[in-house]
């Protein structure tokens, strides 16, 4: 449990935060729990809308994903046919996911394994719903590179299995290895060019890595 005044603090934070997303052509809705955020996706997504998403500790822990049925769930496909369902989910009408980091600017930083993630961000879907706890707000792009190198990238290595330096010694060692390394991709989004398509939910609580 967060302690009464950082959760405020945390909240005055994620205030600044939206007033600056809304700069950036983005939508932020501030949410006090995780419980509370999944009713506010539930309530983004249309009755008709095909949703997808992309690996999310933060997806998994809010449990949003069992109240969806009408989805794309590239996560489950075998390996012959990852890249064939990845595809489909520039297809869907809403992808979710959540980002690396966030910083008090609104900028969204992100590291990425295949691409498949930052891709949906960019483009394809017609809107990306994106859920960020506490944990994930950073001052700048080089403090959010610095958190996403010392703490997400080897927590989700452990996660995946994966034998690079930063799982084995939780130090990044810049692995260029075919099949382990995660961090090929690192994409800012700055600036939405159609506004409102990427809804933040900043959630006041420590959610993912």
């Amino acid at each position: 449990m967060i302690d009464k005044n950082i959760k405020e603090a945390n909240k005055r934070k994620m205030d600044y935060i939206i007033k600056n997303l809304e700069k950036r052509g983005m939508e932020g809705t501030y949410c006090e729990t995780a419980e509370e955020a999944s009713k506010v996706i539930l309530s983004m997504v249309g009755e008709t809308d095909v949703v997808s998403w992309g690996g999310s500790a933060t997806l998994d822990q809010i449990g949003i994903k069992g109240q969806l049925s009408n989805v794309i769930d590239a996560t489950k496909a075998p390996p012959e046919k990852a890249y064939e369902e990845r595809c489909k989910t520039l297809t869907a009408d809403v992808y979710l996911t959540s980002t690396n980091a966030i910083t008090m600017e609104g900028e969204l930083v992100n590291i990425d394994g295949t691409g498949n993630r930052v891709s949906a961000m960019c483009f394809g879907p017609k809107k990306v719903i994106i859920v960020a706890g506490a944990n994930k707000i950073t001052a700048d792009e080089a403090s959010a590179l610095a958190r996403i190198k010392t703490e997400a990238c080897p927590s989700n290595c452990i996660r995946l299995g994966k034998t690079t330096p930063c799982a084995v010694t939780g130090k990044c060692g810049n692995c260029l290895t075919q099949g382990q390394t995660i961090c090929a991709y690192t994409v800012t989004t700055r600036f939405s060019s159609i506004p409102g398509r990427i809804q933040v939910i900043l959630v006041n609580e420590n959610l993912g890595f």
